[in-house]
């Protein structure tokens, strides 16, 4: 199985959706963000979040390829500054290589 941070820097979206996700990452804070997104309850681990907000990000962005009335620009891009947000957070954890 490909490293999770692999898979996000093989994610394409559109420049602008990924711009505000970004933007938005800057005040991210996992326990307020996350529970509201996946579900009240035990936080999960990072990899965990990230793989669950890679699923639901999917899905959103299937919905708006194929232009669905369902779509909810809004939760993609809080679904995007999570996974930003994770995926930072991941990062600085690392030890340096």
């Amino acid at each position: 199985m490909q490293d999770v941070l692999t898979m996000l820097q093989s994610l394409h979206r559109p420049r602008l959706l990924m711009r505000a996700a970004r933007i938005g990452a800057e005040d991210y804070r996992r326990g307020a963000h996350l529970p509201r997104l996946l579900g009240y309850g035990n936080l999960p681990r990072h990899t965990q979040a990230l793989l669950r907000l890679m699923e639901i990000e999917a899905e959103l962005n299937a919905q708006r390829i194929e232009d669905e009335s369902a779509y909810n620009l809004l939760r993609h891009i809080d679904i995007l500054i999570a996974i930003v947000g994770e995926a930072r957070i991941m990062q600085a954890a690392q030890p340096a290589a």
